[in-house]
């Protein structure tokens, strides 16, 4: 556990923003530690170096995310997106099975189950999940954190429910990991991307599966989920890896390189004391909007914040400096660990003035 003053001076070695930047559920910062191995990482390129080092940062970044996730390294398959991560759950289903979503959930999260054209897709509200898991549910698929409002899932109550009736669960982190203490084991299946609020480069996304790989088909596994990848170039691949690596997709060499140095720093600095301060900056700007007059969204305990009604403003705010997202007409701000109490009252005397 990071001291406040560690804390501060850890994200302020890192972290030079040239805006009031509000917008981490969009993508986070680069922190300076990863812009540095991103520039090595290219110049091992252009200078025709050895590429060793960068296949270590995959397996880097793999263990780096399993501590962050509460599961083994070897229930960690390292991809490019959540669609896909999702695609291949939903290719391991039969015909007919029932999958249960919230309604109005991240797309990546949804749409791999509606292309099957097999299956059948139940929506509810995000509050009704739990209640609406009844037998013959295969699974149920949710977001952590969703996308548009920041409303937390009470994933506790999410899986009992799923247990009770014999579904498996399926939970995307990617609007949670790095500032929401996760315990993806508690879940058949997690995803997240790695370009949010764990502040790497676009092109990761982690897929955490049972030990016994829960029923899925490697459908797009290449030469690097080969037990012995430098041995599966050629023809089929002989023998998948032992471990979750055999869901691996071709690796985004550098975006690994920048990712690793990023796990680094939320490790350093801790979920916990990251959540503390998200959310602290969060509960700041909801209580400075009552007083402007504005009722966000319901989202209790979470960092991400949308305010009904001022989504309009985003360009203007943009021109002033101020980056945050219109979502649907919603303004969303999303805070990460280089806001401050400033960047919050910045905000909030514009949406005032």
């Amino acid at each position: 556990m990071e001291t406040t003053e560690t804390f501060e001076s850890l994200v302020r070695a890192e972290f030079t923003p040239k805006t009031i930047f509000l917008n981490t559920a969009s993508n986070g910062l680069l922190p300076a530690r990863a812009v540095a191995a991103l520039h090595e990482a290219a110049l091992l390129r252009a200078e025709g170096r050895p590429l060793t080092a960068l296949y270590e940062d995959v397996e880097a970044c793999r263990a780096g995310y399993a501590r962050l996730a509460g599961v083994p390294a070897s229930r960690v398959a390292a991809g490019a997106s959540v669609a896909a991560h999702t695609g291949v759950i939903a290719a391991s289903l039969p015909a007919g099975a029932e999958v249960l979503t919230a309604e109005d959930d991240f797309t990546s999260v949804l749409n791999p189950f509606h292309v099957r054209g097999d299956l059948k897709i139940r929506s509810v509200p995000l509050e009704r999940v739990a209640e609406s898991v009844r037998p013959g549910t295969a699974l149920v698929a949710v977001s952590a954190a969703q996308s548009a409002d920041g409303r937390i899932a009470d994933l506790p109550a999410l899986r009992e429910a799923a247990r009770a009736h014999g579904a498996r669960t399926y939970v995307d982190f990617s609007q949670a990991a790095g500032w929401l203490p996760m315990d993806a084991g508690a879940y058949d299946f997690t995803a997240s991307v790695s370009f949010k609020w764990l502040l790497g480069p676009h092109g990761v996304a982690f897929l955490v599966v049972p030990e016994d790989f829960g029923g899925l088909t490697p459908m797009l596994a290449g030469w690097v989920a080969g037990e012995e990848p430098w041995d599966s170039c050629y023809g089929p691949v002989a023998e998948l890896a032992h471990s979750a690596r055999r869901f691996d997709l071709t690796h985004a060499l550098f975006s690994f390189a920048g990712l690793r140095r990023s796990l680094d720093l939320i490790e350093e600095l801790g979920v916990t004391a990251v959540h503390d301060h998200d959310v602290a900056l969060a509960d700041r700007f909801r209580a400075g909007l009552a007083a402007l007059g504005h009722e966000p969204l319901p989202a209790p305990g979470s960092a991400i914040v949308s305010v009904p009604g001022l989504g309009a403003r985003q360009p203007d705010l943009s021109r002033a400096g101020i980056e945050v997202s219109n979502r649907s007409g919603n303004l969303r701000a999303a805070f990460h660990l280089y806001n401050t109490p400033a960047d919050v009252d910045r905000l909030l005397d514009a949406l005032g003035g």
